[in-house]
């Protein structure tokens, strides 16, 4: 009789170790994927912030110089489609997070063109108000790098955790699967050409 008790009392403290070490494991995707999430919206927060910069720079371009019209509705058109990308944090798949960053990566372009072709108009560069949103693209843009990296960091962090046993096991009973990051831009790969 004591022996029954003793392998029931065994049997359970191994069930009550195992409950306890799959819960903590649970809570741990939970609290990464919740950490991934937040990141990601700090991130959408920091393109619409460069977003909602974009019109009073076209604004002011259109005002203080006759500018070439194809560059302003370029950046137009694209700052619509980048805005019109909606992903849902709850699903960062490496697609998403890749059509995100597609868009996102034409208005960069877009933005780069009118920035340099703006060198062309004296009365534009010495404008203060182009002066000042100009500053603050470039500080939004430091702002993206930023939470584009911390955003990345807390995809990998998640990942690993997915990815590792014992907790891949929980992970693909409860649908935690892998996240996508932001990746450098294929035109990244080509250094720019510098000619005196």
């Amino acid at each position: 009789m004591k022996t029954s008790y003793i392998v029931i009392g065994v049997i359970l403290l191994v069930l009550f170790i195992g409950g306890c070490g799959c819960t903590s494991s649970y809570n741990s995707l939970v609290s990464l994927d919740q950490n991934a999430q937040s990141k990601w919206g700090t991130v959408q927060t920091d393109y619409q912030r460069r977003a909602d910069l974009i019109p009073n720079l076209v604004a002011t371009v259109k005002g203080v110089a006759n500018f070439e019209k194809s560059t302003l509705v370029e950046v137009t058109e694209a700052r619509a489609k980048a805005t019109s990308i909606q992903v849902d944090p709850t699903k960062l798949t490496p697609e998403t997070i890749q059509k995100y960053q597609a868009a996102q990566g034409q208005l960069s372009t877009a933005l780069g063109r009118l920035l340099v072709a703006s060198e062309n108009y004296p009365q534009l560069k010495a404008n203060e108000n182009f002066s000042g949103l100009q500053a603050q693209l470039e500080g939004t843009e430091n702002r993206i790098a930023v939470s584009r990296r911390d955003f990345n960091e807390s995809v990998q962090a998640y990942n690993t955790k997915v990815r590792s046993f014992p907790s891949n096991i929980l992970a693909n009973m409860f649908g935690f699967g892998p996240k996508g990051y932001f990746q450098a831009d294929a035109a990244a790969a080509n250094a720019p050409k510098v000619q005196f």
